[in-house]
C-alpha cells in the first residue's frame, strides 16, 4: 500500500515538474517539492498505523 502511494505521489510531482497543475498551492514548477513531502508523510502514517494494529 505505502509503495503505490509513493508511487503516485512521485507520478504527480513528475506531473507537476513538466507541467504544473494550477491546485491552489502548485501554481509553480518548484512546488513539486510540497506533494514528496506529502506523500512521505501520508506513507509514515500507514506505517505507523500498521504496526500499531
Amino acid at each position: 500500500m505505502t509503495k503505490a502511494i509513493a508511487v503516485f505521489f512521485v507520478l504527480v510531482a513528475l506531473i507537476q515538474i513538466i507541467r504544473p497543475l494550477g491546485w491552489p498551492g502548485l501554481k509553480h514548477r518548484r512546488d513539486a517539492w510540497k506533494l514528496v513531502a506529502g506523500g512521505f508523510l501520508v506513507s509514515i502514517v500507514i506505517v505507523g498505523w500498521s504496526l500499531t494494529r
